[in-house]
C-alpha cells in the first residue's frame, strides 16, 4: 500500500499528539511528582501581603531585632532584651519544602528573652521559619531560611 503525503502529515500528527497526550497523563497520575500548593489559601494571603510588609519592617528595626541561631539542644530564638517577654504573643512556623508532613506551628509563650525549639522536632535539611509577634499592638514578623 502505497501511503501519499497527505496521509503521512496526518499521520505524525496523531503520533506527535499522542506522544505529548502520554506524557501529560503519565505526569499527573505519577505519585513521584508532588503537585502541591505551598499553602491551601494563597489568595487569602496575597491580600494580607501589606500587613506583611508592614510587620517585616517593624522587625528589623535595630531595638526589636531577634536572632535565630542552633544550639546543641535545638534551635533557639533570642527575642530582644528591651522588650518583657511575658507580654509577647505569637507563632513560630517552620516550613519544610521538601516534605509538607514535617511542617509545624509552635506557639510563642516566654518567661525569659529565649524560645527553644528542641532538636528532636527538626530533621537535618532546610526549613523556612516565620516568627509572627506581637508585643504592646504592634505586630512583627521575621522569616529566614535555615540549614539545619
Amino acid at each position: 500500500m502505497k501511503i501519499n503525503w497527505g496521509t503521512g502529515i496526518v499521520l505524525a500528527f496523531i503520533g506527535f499528539i499522542g506522544f505529548i497526550l502520554f506524557f501529560v497523563v503519565r505526569m499527573s497520575t505519577d505519585n513521584r511528582a508532588n503537585h502541591d500548593l505551598v499553602t491551601e489559601d494563597y489568595y487569602r494571603q496575597e491580600l494580607a501581603y501589606q500587613k506583611e510588609i508592614d510587620a517585616q519592617n517593624n522587625a528589623t528595626k535595630d531595638i526589636n531585632k531577634l536572632q535565630v541561631r542552633k544550639s546543641p539542644d535545638g534551635l533557639e530564638i533570642i527575642f530582644p532584651e528591651k522588650v518583657n517577654p511575658r507580654e509577647i504573643e505569637g507563632t513560630v512556623s517552620l516550613y519544610r519544602p521538601s516534605n509538607k508532613q514535617l511542617d509545624f506551628d509552635l506557639p510563642i509563650s516566654l518567661s525569659n528573652n529565649h524560645l527553644l525549639i528542641p532538636d528532636n522536632r527538626l530533621l537535618d535539611g532546610r526549613w523556612d521559619i516565620k516568627i509572627h509577634w506581637n508585643y504592646n499592638g504592634t505586630d512583627y514578623l521575621h522569616k529566614e531560611n535555615i540549614i539545619y
